[in-house]
């Protein structure tokens, strides 16, 4: 039973960053009709920028300043390289935030060179921890889980209750329609843009001081959080948060039957297993995938 908790808290762990990416790819899909493959950099530049400025700067403020500051490079990254586009098309869209992330990964590498950083535990330390039923869980787990949870409850009230969600949700359904309606749908979509980077951002916070916070991380933040996203559909929060916990289980209970080199097949394999089977998702709908012209 020990063990059994002991895998199950490790796949919640991973699974509830994998949720925080997911969130982020929904967001900006579902505004947008954009796939943001630099999810995961915003991720890793949260972790990163929070580290610099916890030399100078108190913890919750240093979270506080990586937050705003990855959240300026969102909208700087939608003013500088989407806003100008005539007419676009999503894959050409899409092709871009794989260059952008490789571009902020690059520059990150360059900044930051590649040693391994991590911020320090919001409460306790690396060897205090919760015991549950024989089991060990880190105080910091429950930063992460509560973090993801604010995060989709705060969203949830934000695009239904205030005006400025509901301006990105009617861009959402129909841009056309929102223009007509004298809503600013650049506007919207550089706002969205930076929720979103301010979302990842916050996550790789929360997840600094258990998993370390590298250049490279990204990519691999990336591709579990959009295995996530299409699991639960695209478009629907609720769900990606629920998907990304679904794939974190499932990537640390595969250590129980594969070696655990083969563990980060798992998130590649759900994903393939979706897209072949449901490529809506399990909560999504068929009309998700139809494409929005900005």
């Amino acid at each position: 039973m020990s063990q059994f908790l002991q895998y199950a808290f490790s796949g919640i762990t991973a699974g509830s960053i994998y949720a925080a990416v997911a969130i982020g790819f929904n967001l900006i899909y579902s505004t947008t009709g954009i796939i943001n493959f630099a999810q995961g950099e915003f991720v890793m530049l949260g972790g990163m920028t929070a580290v610099t400025l916890a030399l100078f700067l108190p913890l919750p403020l240093a979270v506080a300043g990586a937050v705003l500051i990855v959240m300026l490079c969102g909208a700087l990254l939608d003013i500088l390289f989407f806003r100008h586009l005539r007419k676009p098309t999503i894959l050409q869209m899409i092709v871009i935030t794989i260059g952008l992330s490789i571009v902020i990964r690059e520059a990150a590498l360059h900044i930051w060179d590649e040693k391994v950083r991590a911020l320090p535990y919001f409460t306790g330390n690396e060897v205090s921890s919760v015991r549950i039923l024989g089991a060990g869980i880190s105080p910091q787990v429950f930063w992460v889980l509560g973090t993801v949870l604010v995060m989709v409850i705060a969203l949830h009230i934000f695009l239904k209750r205030t005006i400025v969600g509901t301006a990105m949700r009617a861009c959402a359904s129909n841009v056309n329609a929102a223009m007509l309606a004298g809503i600013n749908v650049a506007n919207m979509r550089t706002m969205v843009f930076a929720l979103s980077a301010g979302i990842g951002a916050m996550a790789g916070c929360v997840m600094s001081p258990i998993t370390m916070t590298h250049y490279d991380s990204g990519a691999a933040l990336a591709i579990k959080g959009f295995a996530a996203a299409i699991l639960g559909g695209l478009g629907n929060h609720s769900a990606a948060a629920c998907a990304g916990l679904a794939v974190g289980l499932a990537e640390s209970f595969s250590v129980y039957f594969l070696p655990a080199a083969y563990k980060d097949v798992t998130a590649f394999a759900i994903l393939l297993l979706v897209l072949f089977l449901r490529p809506h998702g399990l909560f999504g709908s068929r009309e998700v995938g139809s494409q929005r012209e900005f």
